[in-house]
């Protein structure tokens, strides 16, 4: 039987990529050691380019052929449906190479990735023997991929003339560097048995061994088996069982030279977090716990920005996506910090080991990683090791061999290698499928769909390349040195043109915003900026002195703030909502009110931007109202100090020197001086971002 297989000329996009004019001034041709102290003894990782695969390499490639560039390719495979009943199923293969910065490849505006083929999707249903019909399905993959790969073989050794967007030429390597695909991918690309880990030696039996490290697979010993397959069939099938491989008939990777295809295997955030070690800890958790506490807690969760309301709880929700496992994970350590166990034993070490996990999957994903960050990432894998007998006291776990819970263990090596968990998270590729396998499909009569998904994509294309000069010629063609800018410039602080309510009196700002002390509030405010020396009870003196010519003032119920670090983060690409509204009718029904909203936010002693600060630099605070002042307020100012928007808060109590020794948070609440609940007025600039507090909702809540 004859499977086909579309593919381009692998050596052609990795051409296209690297020539792009768009890319020319971002395309890196060099590895680079960064440090994050003087004595250069910690380093830094981000993009590839920072890692030791990439000095490894082009150390290896310069003892070989001095002068040659180094390009790695990163290749992605991921089976997606295309259909939403019948089952139809495309198999797409992108590529990119690592000589681009992630802020590209991650984003498919940027067109960063190609396309490089459609894999056979069959199951080969015909074949009844299960063992047989996953060899040869597992042969079929890699002699596809073995055409596909082919042109890269001989470039990779010998070099290939490049030319770079701006014009310069280089001695390219393309150089298979990472591979990008959830578990069963990776199985199917190293050859390893499910269950198994694609990437060390470890035992099936052993995976939730903590204390014990084993080597990495060694890729020349599989390669010499590999070798006697053709003359010694027997001996061939018996030495792979041994060493733990498939019986693969001449795998892609054999010959792809200056590539290890078990240390080409990276970190999966979606996969391997989210929708692994995430998804078993909630499950383990619902385990515990009483499902009816836990939806009651998660029904009275107060609202904030980026904070998914779950009104109906989380205990009854089935198939979610790695989203929904991230608005989950946001809230799961809030649900349970102060949780008794039904049986009466003691939830340390439950929460503890909550905390962990959600430690290493916030930390897993910084977008720059030291050698100090990657210390915290094993100290974190180590605690939850350290917690999960609770899982086992409780009946809910009896053994740990889990492969997403192990492949943690390899995170700081492949970061240390390759870079951040960002330069390769599957999500990027769950995107793709979207331009490049679905909505090519829909293009398509549904029969004999293939021929005209790669013609209407390859015409697509060329429309997007010809859109592009289009925009360059009217753009009055720009210099390749500001052509494609990454960084772009966001005000940090985002108000409507026009206020919400353009005049609001004193009296409505106590009854309907919650402001009670405004007036006062108002008034230190404007003695403190004209009399910054003054000593508490002279301030509260010299406060009884302003009098005010205006009883309203002009208010905002909405407030975006951004700040540069936004962007780096998964689902952070937005600016982070602040809303101070009182109560209102609701527009498809007057009956109904809507409650209001007043958030909370991070307010800090200082500039916010003034440079690094730690968290006892800030002070969180319910933020009532934003207002600005009429012109009879600003003359009460000093010239040149008069903020263009003001912000009414109540204070929370301070920071304590630590936080909760179990869960790891921070307790504080309402700050009163004799009885009174403490407010003031300043700059809304002081106010950093949004904060979540979670409720001490004590032994149970209330379940109506």
């Amino acid at each position: 039987e004859i499977y086909e297989v579309y593919f381009r000329d692998a050596l052609e996009c990795v051409r296209a990529l690297f020539a792009e004019p768009e890319f020319a001034r971002h395309i890196i041709t060099k590895p680079e050691r960064y440090y994050t102290d003087e004595d250069k003894t910690m380093r830094a990782y981000w993009d590839m380019h920072t890692g030791k695969w990439w000095w490894a390499t082009q150390r290896q490639l310069d003892r070989d052929k001095l002068g040659g560039t180094v390009v790695p390719i990163i290749i992605s495979t991921d089976k997606t449906q295309v259909t939403l009943f019948r089952g139809k199923m495309a198999y797409p293969i992108y590529l990119t190479i690592g000589n681009l910065p992630k802020e590209i490849r991650r984003k498919p505006s940027q067109r960063g990735q190609v396309l490089l083929g459609y894999l056979p999707t069959t199951k080969l249903d015909q074949v009844t023997n299960a063992s047989a019909r996953r060899r040869m399905l597992a042969n079929l993959f890699h002699a596809s991929m073995r055409e596909v790969m082919s042109s890269l073989k001989k470039p990779g050794e010998d070099g290939v003339e490049m030319v770079r967007g701006d014009g310069v030429c280089f001695r390219c390597h393309p150089i298979f560097a990472a591979y990008v695909g959830d578990y069963l991918e990776q199985l199917l690309v190293a050859g390893v048995k499910y269950g198994e880990c694609p990437i060390c030696e470890v035992p099936r039996d052993k995976l939730g061994d903590s204390a014990t490290q084993y080597p990495f697979r060694d890729l020349e010993a599989v390669l010499k088996i590999l070798a006697i397959a053709d003359d010694r069939p027997a001996d061939y099938l018996q030495a792979c069982k041994h060493a733990g491989i498939r019986p693969i008939y001449r795998p892609f990777w054999d010959d792809l030279p200056y590539s290890d295809i078990f240390l080409s295997i990276t970190p999966d955030i979606l996969h391997q977090l989210y929708q692994g070690v995430i998804k078993h800890l909630v499950s383990w958790i619902k385990s515990a716990y009483s499902h009816a506490e836990i939806d009651a807690r998660c029904r009275r969760l107060p609202r904030n920005h980026n904070i998914r309301a779950f009104m109906k709880g989380i205990t009854g929700l089935e198939k979610l996506t790695g989203q929904e496992h991230g608005d989950i994970a946001r809230i799961l350590l809030g649900l349970i910090a102060d949780l008794s166990l039904p049986n009466g034993q003691s939830p340390a070490r439950l929460v503890k080991a909550t905390r962990a996990m959600l430690d290493f999957l916030y930390l897993a994903q910084y977008p720059i990683h030291s050698s100090e960050t990657l210390d915290l990432l094993e100290d974190a894998l180590q605690r939850f090791h350290d917690n999960k007998s609770i899982f086992e006291d409780l009946g809910i776990r009896s053994q740990w061999g889990l492969p997403k819970l192990h492949s943690l263990r390899h995170y700081r090596q492949a970061i240390e290698r390759l870079g951040t968990p960002d330069n390769f998270n599957t999500e990027y590729t769950e995107r793709l499928h979207i331009d490049f396998a679905k909505d090519a499909y829909e293009a398509s009569n549904k029969k004999d769909e293939y021929p005209q998904m790669t013609l209407w994509l390859e015409r697509k294309e060329k429309v997007l390349q010809h859109q592009k000069f289009i925009d360059w010629l009217v753009t009055g063609r720009p210099s390749l040195e500001i052509l494609n800018p990454l960084e772009t410039q966001m005000a940090r602080i985002c108000l409507p043109k026009n206020p919400s309510q353009k005049q609001v009196s004193f009296q409505d700002l106590g009854e309907k915003y919650g402001a009670v002390d405004f007036r006062s509030a108002l008034a230190h405010f404007i003695v403190e900026q004209n009399q910054p020396n003054l000593n508490r009870s002279e301030l509260d003196i010299e406060a009884t002195f302003v009098h005010f010519l205006f009883q309203q003032v002009p208010v905002f119920w909405k407030i975006r703030f951004w700040s540069e670090d936004f962007p780096r983060f998964r689902n952070a690409n937005t600016y982070d909502v602040v809303h101070c509204r009182p109560s209102y009718s609701s527009k498809r029904d007057s009956r109904v009110t809507v409650p209001g909203r007043f958030d909370t936010v991070l307010v800090s002693d200082g500039d916010p931007h003034d440079g690094p600060r730690s968290i006892h630099h800030y002070r969180v605070a319910r933020l009532r109202t934003v207002f600005i002042l009429p012109s009879s307020g600003r003359e009460l100012l000093p010239a040149g100090r008069c903020p263009s928007y003001l912000a009414y808060v109540e204070w929370f109590t301070a920071f304590p020197a630590a936080p909760d020794p179990v869960h790891g948070m921070y307790k504080i609440s309402p700050a009163y001086r004799n009885g009174v609940r403490l407010s003031s007025v300043v700059p809304l600039a002081n106010i950093y971002r949004s904060v979540h507090l979670f409720p001490i909702f004590g032994p149970s809540v209330i379940r109506k």
